[in-house]
């Protein structure tokens, strides 16, 4: 049979290893890009969405209100893994 692979081996070419420079640039770029979007996604939704009162637990709450604090808990989320991330590469 042909030679199998094994995923816990080594990259067997230099190309396949990044710098560590690369990979945090590639990753800031990604924050920077995700956190580009939310705002985006923000704007929309203030300028989409009308203020109509929706319930939550019994209280008239605006539905624009509601979709804005949960993108606003995806930001939360994005940023916390980002800082975890930098945490984790800190301390190598």
């Amino acid at each position: 049979m042909g030679a199998e692979l094994n995923r816990d081996s080594e990259p067997e070419s230099s190309s396949d290893v990044k710098p560590d420079s690369s990979v945090d640039s590639a990753l800031d770029r990604r924050f920077k890009m995700a956190l580009a979007l939310y705002a985006v996604l923000g704007t929309l939704v203030w300028f989409t969405l009308d203020a109509t009162p929706v319930r939550v637990f019994g209280q008239p709450v605006s539905l624009r209100l509601v979709v804005l604090v949960v993108l606003a808990g995806f930001v939360l989320r994005t940023v916390i893994a980002r800082k975890a991330e930098e945490y984790r590469r800190d301390g190598k």
